[in-house]
């Protein structure tokens, strides 16, 4: 009987134990869970279309030259105000100022030539109208005559064009700008065509973004633009200046150009977040939209944090769509009302605890 009575309670005591142990371990589980801080996805409105783009300038030219030479000097540097006309870069033309030479010789030639037929062909007009010069020899002369006009009309744009070579040796500025690109340096052999500097008319800026087949049908020339540049931090209001109706040699995506007003904090190059609102269309499904802070990448899969009916970590693998600013669309994998992790603590792993702040 003591026996029994014994055994009783070593098991209540190792019962007693265990629930000790159990306790401890889920204190211990508590205090070791990461704490993190939870994010609901948003959701893209259907009226308004989206799209990313770049500050450019309203006008760019691209230096270059019809010729082949070296580069026997810059006149400006990058960052150098330009005005029309002036000379920006001068190429080697020793071989062009040859053949302008040997055209002019032509030509002088071949006027003195001409001014001598000239006369000839008076004389014989005058001749022929008296009766006093045969048809043959009239015709003689004025074929002569018609023969040397050619070959002076020949020689005179021999030396124009001798003259056009030669402007592309000193190229200028077509308009008043800033030079905002060099790619080439003094001394180095320039071919036909090949960029040599670039040029862009200073204050006056547009916008040009890219939009997606499935949109472009709603965007309309002098629909109102909501513009977000984020490096300056700035909102600006623009107007939709031109809508491209091909996306033949752009990627698949439809360009358009949109105002912007002056500022002075914009460069050329920035990038604008574009948000155009238009009309509601039932077809159009919203877009689900996360901060791109909260996603982890993992060899080349793209996952997000949730958390689990049993406080821990879960990853969900997701396919991403298209970036609107620090925000990405998440096509599959996570649904609108689902929260997931936007920040921890600790680094988080498939099933590590974890504790909402």
């Amino acid at each position: 009987m003591n026996f029994k009575i014994n055994q009783i309670a070593l098991l209540a005591f190792g019962a007693f134990l265990l629930a000790c142990s159990a306790k401890e371990e889920d204190k211990t589980i508590k205090e070791n869970a990461v704490p993190v801080t939870l994010g609901s996805a948003s959701v893209q409105s259907a009226d308004h279309v989206t799209a990313s783009g770049q500050v450019t300038s309203k006008e760019t030219a691209v230096i270059s030259t019809r010729v082949m030479g070296f580069v026997t000097g810059f006149k400006v540097k990058v960052g150098d105000k330009v005005q029309k006309g002036q000379l920006l870069v001068t190429i080697s033309n020793g071989d062009i100022l040859a053949k302008h030479a040997q055209a002019q010789a032509m030509m002088t030639e071949a006027e003195a030539a001409l001014k001598d037929a000239q006369k000839d062909y008076e004389r014989f007009e005058e001749l022929y109208k008296q009766k006093s010069a045969s048809t043959k020899e009239f015709e003689n002369t004025t074929l002569h005559y018609n023969s040397i006009k050619a070959k002076a009309e020949a020689a005179r744009q021999m030396k124009n064009e001798a003259d056009a070579m030669l402007t592309y040796t000193n190229l200028t500025a077509p308009f008043s700008g800033t030079v905002t690109q060099r790619n080439l340096d003094e001394g180095s052999m320039t071919n036909p065509g090949m960029p040599i500097l670039m040029v862009e008319q200073g204050g006056l800026y547009e916008v040009r973004a890219s939009v997606s087949e499935s949109d472009i049908a709603r965007v309309k020339a002098g629909m109102t633009a909501e513009l977000t540049i984020q490096s300056i931090r700035k909102k600006l209001s623009g107007k939709v200046l031109e809508v491209s109706t091909s996306s033949q040699y752009s990627g698949g995506q439809y360009l358009i150009k949109i105002s912007i007003p002056n500022e002075a904090e914009l460069f050329s190059g920035m990038y604008v977040n574009v948000s155009i609102p238009v009309a509601k269309v039932k077809a159009v499904t919203n877009n689900i939209l996360v901060p791109a802070a909260a996603l982890v990448f993992k060899d080349q899969l793209t996952g997000i944090y949730t958390i689990s009916q049993s406080s821990t970590a879960l990853l969900h693998w997701v396919k991403t769509g298209k970036t609107y600013g620090d925000q990405v669309e998440i096509l599959s994998g996570l649904s609108a009302d689902e929260r997931f992790i936007l920040q921890s603590e600790g680094k988080l792993y498939n099933g590590v605890p974890v504790s909402v702040k």
